[in-house]
Parts: structure tokens; C-alpha cells; sequence
């Protein structure tokens, strides 16, 4: 899940979220994304098969707006206690 610039958020599934990321910040990720760059990446997680990253971007969608806003939080507060407990390791295998 991204947050675009003006403050939206965007989900979608991705084999390789660092070139999709990438992609979106070069207007080429998404229509929805091309005019809201830039994009910040503020949720992931990995999954399975493909299909089971559908199912999850599927249930993602749905949440409300404050439910992603919660989940964003919880990431970046457990991304910075890796960091903390980890120096010299920014914690990229799960973002």
C-alpha cells in the first residue's frame, strides 16, 4: 500500500515492490498514481502465490480509510523499532 502526495493511498500487488514502487513514481504504476506523485510506500507484506496476494489486496481495499491510516502507523512504528534494534539493518526484507 502507498500514499500518494495528496495523502489517498493506493493498493495493489506487485512481484517486484521495489520496481513497482519505482514505476508508480514515474507515472508509468497506475493511472491513479500518475497524478499524485510522488508515491511513499507504507505497508507490505509478502505472500505466498499471486493469488494469495490478490486475496489480500482485495481485503486491503476494503478497509476504511482509517483502518489503512492505522495500518501504515503500526508499520512504520514496528519498521523503526527494527532499525533501532538493528543497526545497520533497515529491516527491507518485510516493509
Amino acid at each position: 500500500m502507498v500514499q500518494c502526495a495528496d495523502g489517498t493511498f493506493y493498493t495493489g500487488w506487485a512481484a517486484d515492490l521495489h520496481a513497482r514502487i519505482e514505476a508508480h513514481n514515474h507515472g508509468r504504476g497506475a493511472k491513479y498514481t500518475a497524478g499524485r506523485r510522488p508515491v511513499t510506500l507504507v505497508y507490505a507484506e509478502p505472500c505466498d502465490s499471486r493469488e494469495a496476494a490478490l486475496r489480500r489486496e482485495h481485503a486491503l481495499k476494503h478497509l476504511t480509510r482509517a483502518q489503512k491510516h492505522a495500518l501504515a502507523a503500526a508499520n512504520a512504528l514496528r519498521r523503526t523499532r527494527n532499525e533501532t534494534a538493528e543497526p545497520g539493518h533497515p529491516g527491507t526484507e518485510n516493509p
